[in-house]
């Protein structure tokens, strides 16, 4: 049974939680959807199909910061890499909040280069992407596990 500081963190991780997916595959986006869904239905997935997006999406939410997303999830070829490394840099220049809100890389690539790339560039974690639901189904149990349940992420309104 968890504590009352326990449930209260991850109440607090919840609490309007958003996850902005940036991906262009359509299939991988239902997979994605469907899988965070299933393992974290408190928390609402939106896409951007493409960096343009995605870079609308975040200055609209800057300034209303109960819109910020508490965590990114970024295929790095959109469909090239140079598309993945570019948002990557452009969010990471954005002012604060949005430069600190966590990047997880997701990527079928399992190049040394690009793996030491992403973390070089600020990603919080790179992981490859999975090759069925199931391990879709997995990948995010431990997603909420880690990033919802065990890391205490930053407050909705937070200032550097």
């Amino acid at each position: 049974m968890k504590s009352n500081n326990e449930q209260v963190k991850i109440k607090a991780n919840f609490n309007l939680a958003k996850v902005l997916v940036i991906d262009d595959s359509d299939d991988h986006w239902h997979l994605i959807q469907k899988a965070l869904k299933t393992c974290l239905p408190e928390v609402a997935s939106v896409r951007a199909a493409s960096p343009q997006q995605a870079l609308t999406l975040l200055k609209e939410w800057e300034t209303q910061e109960w819109e910020l997303p508490k965590q990114i999830l970024l295929d790095l070829y959109l469909p090239d890499r140079k598309d993945g490394w570019g948002i990557l840099q452009q969010i990471k220049a954005m002012p604060a909040p949005l430069n600190q809100i966590p990047i997880v890389m997701l990527s079928s690539s399992t190049d040394n280069y690009d793996i030491l790339e992403a973390y070089q560039l600020g990603v919080s974690s790179y992981l490859v992407k999975p090759g069925s639901y199931d391990e879709w189904l997995a990948y995010f149990q431990e997603l909420r596990a880690y990033w919802w349940e065990t890391t205490t992420l930053p407050p909705l309104q937070f200032t550097v």
